[in-house]
């Protein structure tokens, strides 16, 4: 084919090799601009069936609506925020753990399913990125008490859902977190009917509700039972603090016979601790830790875990944030719990005590 040929037809098949815009989209799926924005924006009152087939032809196609056209459009980025503030100014990467890291890839996820992207923000609204990022809306994880970082969004305008109960007047649109005093009395009772009758806790030094509202469980749960509270509280953003606290509890004098750790690596902390001061897991000490890890399966022992069920929790705050930046908020704070779940392995289990079978007797002996 000469040179004019080859101009020729890739200005007659440019548009096709191009790519779909939403009057292709309407041409293709017979009906107009109007209906294919309804379907693919959930708008309108349009049948399932419609719905349907308009979203199947703009996959087929590979249709994706565009950015600068929805901004001018509805006003809005498209960009979402996540951010840990608990922490403040210190260096705390949080999606290193695995609760954050799963929240957060289910909250992508989620996003995504609904025409949005997620934007990983720094702990502080210091920083300039927060300034340099259009937000429609930020997911607040663990917030702290009078959080300065969720009070600046909000009075921007910015709505805000939070993982982790607000504690006081904190003004977030809508909240989703765990029943944390069940799940900590369910494992301080699990230990006690294991065989405990000191058990401990690693806790941190935060003001977040899920710290603060867990070692409230646990000292309402020692008054009821008459246990003296024994525990060691530590910044959690620290990994080495974590090592030693679990190092000071287990050198106390009233060392416990059972440890719960609040944190992703506190089971590990505690088995290696355990094993500085020659004490058997489970025979001499009992330990549960809340994580996500499914190393704890693997390790010697096995280590109990409490999981806060992080992919359910990030799909729901996504889904509420997107409500309230399109308008489907209601007039009070939606709240929503989630149930948790105990792993239990051999680390929370007393081994049967052995019993000592004597050989047969040989005739010749009776």
């Amino acid at each position: 084919m000469t040179a004019a040929g080859n101009h020729q037809a890739s200005r007659s098949t440019g548009r096709r090799l191009g790519r779909a815009g939403i009057r292709d989209v309407a041409a293709a799926a017979g009906v107009s601009i109007t209906t294919v924005s309804d379907a693919l924006n959930g708008k309108g009152r349009l049948p399932d069936a419609t719905r349907r087939h308009v979203r199947e032809v703009a996959n087929r196609l590979g249709y994706r609506p565009s950015a600068a056209a929805r901004t001018l459009r509805t006003g809005r980025s498209g960009l979402i925020g996540l951010t840990v503030t608990t922490y403040g100014e210190e260096p705390f990467t949080f999606t290193e753990f695995a609760y954050f890291a799963e929240m957060a890839r289910a909250a992508t996820s989620a996003a995504l399913a609904r025409g949005y992207a997620l934007v990983i923000l720094p702990a502080s609204s210091r920083h300039d990125v927060w300034s340099n990022v259009a937000l429609d809306g930020t997911v607040v994880i663990d917030p702290s008490d009078h959080d300065p970082v969720v009070a600046d969004l909000v009075r921007q305008g910015i709505p805000v859902v939070s993982d982790g109960r607000p504690a006081g007047n904190l003004p977030v649109h809508a909240w989703v977190d765990n029943d944390h005093e069940q799940a900590v009395i369910g494992i301080l009772d699990h230990l006690a009917e294991a065989g405990a009758r000191r058990i401990g806790l690693l806790t941190g030094t935060s003001t977040d509700t899920y710290t603060r509202l867990s070692t409230s469980a646990y000292l309402d749960w020692c008054e009821r039972h008459g246990q003296e509270p024994v525990y060691e509280a530590y910044p959690a953003h620290d990994p080495c603090a974590g090592a030693v606290a679990a190092d000071r509890l287990l050198a106390r004098p009233d060392r416990p016979d059972a440890v719960y750790g609040l944190f992703d690596p506190n089971g590990t902390d505690l088995l290696a601790a355990a094993r500085r001061y020659g004490l058997r897991v489970p025979d001499d000490l009992l330990l549960v830790c809340c994580s996500e890890r499914p190393a704890y399966a693997a390790t010697e022992p096995p280590i109990s875990t409490l999981s806060l069920k992080p992919g359910r929790i990030g799909t729901a705050v996504v889904q509420l944030l997107i409500d309230a930046i399109e308008g489907a908020e209601p007039g009070e704070p939606v709240e929503q719990v989630m149930p948790t779940d105990l792993i239990v392995r051999a680390s929370s289990r007393r081994r049967p005590p052995r019993t000592t079978v004597s050989p047969p007797r040989s005739p010749e002996d009776r």
